[in-house]
């Protein structure tokens, strides 16, 4: 909004002309949805304590029977710092702009769908897992359709370490994506099981694709450094720094001990969000790098239910996911979400690097 506002009044005031850098818009946003999401938080947490909204802690996992009750769904107060510092600092008239905010508002009302029906209706069980699987799905499917019909956006594949193997897809990129989106947002879901684990690892990876999407968008950064140059998908930069800030803001009052916790409208939006981010900044196989700690808190529970199914009974870790395996092995609960948060940002410079290793 502001740049719609201003930009075109800095031909008279030269000033103004610092609003037309995405940079600058985007260190903004970030301080923005930061600081409404610091300055509303308490609000949020007394307004979901009023609603009766708290956490239900089942009782044969590790003992988290003194969380029981910590108010859930704080994943509005990141939604609403992320969408309002995206529409007061980006250019509105930019097709991916729009489309980003479809996808995280989107996966963000499932979410809060399921939390509703458990949480405040009381309904443990909330949506079933095909309703949840097939909204996302459709959710997923008309962004990628929307933005596969935009002329600047390519179906090719890009291969990490492989400048010149690039295999277009076709409209087969279509399902490749909707994997890729809706796997993240299960994955983020499963990840959010302590005090900050999930959102650590986000903000992370939020700040590592705002770089792709920065240099992706930038002519001549693309052509230096070898990846698609998508000519608009810059101005996304803003809502990646946004959603970095909203993050920070929400891990504020989710670090140990957590005073609110996320709940699927948080996790499912976010992962949704950071899916559909990989996605425009053509950087979809990296993803499985940038969110390393969400791939193996997924593979921990595939492999722990296959492996169950096959030994009639056995199992490969104490539990899954991950984190709780960690837990029941007598690690301190901060321990395990500070290593993996360690983990998360190594990760992410690993997959950095691969900007130059072309």
């Amino acid at each position: 909004m502001i740049y719609n506002l201003l930009v075109p009044l800095s031909t008279d005031v030269g000033v103004l002309n610092v609003f037309r850098y995405i940079t600058f818009r985007s260190v903004w946003a970030l301080l923005t949805a930061l600081i409404i999401s610091i300055l509303f938080g308490p609000a949020m947490i007394r307004w979901l304590k009023r609603i009766k909204c708290g956490q239900y802690i089942q009782a044969d996992g590790p003992h988290h029977q003194a969380k029981e009750g910590t108010p859930t769904m704080g994943g509005v107060m990141i939604f609403i710092a992320v969408a309002g510092s995206t529409l007061l600092w980006a250019d509105l008239a930019n097709v991916y702009v729009w489309l980003t905010l479809l996808v995280f508002g989107g996966f963000s009302a499932i979410g809060f769908a399921d939390d509703y029906i458990k949480v405040v209706k009381r309904r443990n069980e909330g949506l079933t897992a095909k309703a949840k699987f097939g909204l996302q799905c459709l959710v997923a499917g008309a962004a990628i359709a929307l933005l596969i019909n935009q002329p600047a956006y390519s179906t090719q594949l890009s291969v990490p370490f492989f400048k010149n193997f690039q295999p277009d897809l076709g409209w087969f990129y279509l399902p490749f994506a909707l994997v890729v989106m809706v796997g993240t947002s299960n994955a983020v879901n499963l990840t959010d099981g302590l005090d900050g684990l999930a959102i650590g690892p986000m903000v992370v990876a939020m700040a590592c694709f705002a770089i792709f999407i920065y240099v992706s968008g930038h002519a001549t950064m693309a052509d230096y450094l070898q990846v698609q140059n998508i000519q608009g998908i810059g101005e996304v930069t803003i809502f990646c720094g946004a959603m970095v800030g909203a993050g920070l803001g929400f891990l504020w009052f989710n670090a140990h001990p957590a005073q609110v916790f996320m709940g699927d409208v948080g996790s499912l939006g976010l992962g949704g969000a950071l899916g559909f981010v990989a996605v425009l900044a053509k950087q979809e196989l990296l993803l499985a790098i940038v969110g390393g700690v969400f791939v193996f808190e997924t593979l921990s529970v595939i492999l722990q239910v296959g492996y169950f199914k096959l030994t009639g009974g056995k199992r490969i870790f104490k539990m899954a996911p991950l984190h709780h395996h960690f837990e029941l092995k007598g690690i301190p609960e901060s321990k395990i979400i500070v290593r993996f948060w360690i983990l998360s940002i190594l990760m992410a410079l690993m997959a950095l690097s691969t900007l130059k290793l072309r």
